[in-house]
């Protein structure tokens, strides 16, 4: 499929309805590019055209038009299997990700076979200018340096973070909730020790009374960590 004929076909699949909604929810994509296509579809499509031989037409077309073209982008580089292709594809890419919905999107399968290849990109990526780069990087360090790969060095890299970005600050809160979630003992020292700034310390706390996986004592702690 070429350009034209994805474009053709993403009008195709447009729900109108489901574009209001999602210009209501992703205030930084620009309305008028947001065409409405359902996730599972896109997923659909970005299967055919990663088995398409044009697929490196399409990727290369950046900036692309339409916010749906780069949750297409997403999912299409989220096929790729081959680590450095998909690390080459995800630094082309991560430039031009305006959203925080395409930059969550963005789950390289590539990336779970081999996570400690990643760390050098998170520690440069973490380091960027860009918001939705910095927000990959601590969404890759919450996908897979939580559970049986976890040590307090990556906590400590979400926890540096300073930023006076919305989108970035969310991401080390869920950060900081999943990671109590997961690693209570390790991660509260950085709560109580208050080692996060103050909006995004409370939003941290805000997750976790929220959260299914924190135990209604966790919680009642946590409540007087406030600040």
């Amino acid at each position: 499929m070429n350009r034209d004929e994805i474009t053709a076909e993403l009008f195709r699949l447009q729900d109108k309805k489901y574009a209001a909604f999602q210009a209501k929810v992703i205030p930084t994509a620009d309305a008028e590019s947001i065409i409405g296509v359902r996730t599972p579809e896109l997923r659909s499509l970005a299967k055919r055209i990663f088995k398409d031989e044009d697929t490196a037409l399409f990727l290369e077309c950046l900036p692309h038009q339409y916010f749906d073209e780069n949750q297409l982008h997403a999912f299409v580089i989220s096929l790729e299997k081959d680590f450095y292709k998909c690390i080459a594809e995800v630094e082309a890419f991560l430039p031009f990700i305006d959203n925080w919905a395409t930059c969550d999107q963005l789950s390289p399968k590539a990336f779970k076979k081999e996570p400690e290849k990643l760390l050098p990109y998170i520690d440069t990526w973490i380091r960027s200018d860009k918001v939705y780069t910095v927000r990959f990087a601590i969404g890759m360090l919450m996908e897979h340096f939580l559970d049986e790969r976890f040590h307090p060095k990556y906590a400590d890299m979400a926890a540096a973070v300073r930023s006076d970005e919305y989108y970035i600050n969310m991401m080390v809160a869920w950060y900081f909730a999943t990671a109590l979630a997961k690693q209570y003992s390790s991660i509260l020292p950085y709560i109580e020790g208050k080692k996060l700034d103050d909006w995004t310390h409370n939003k941290t706390i805000q997750k976790c009374v929220e959260s299914n996986r924190i135990s209604a004592e966790q919680k009642a702690y946590l409540k007087t960590l406030k600040v």
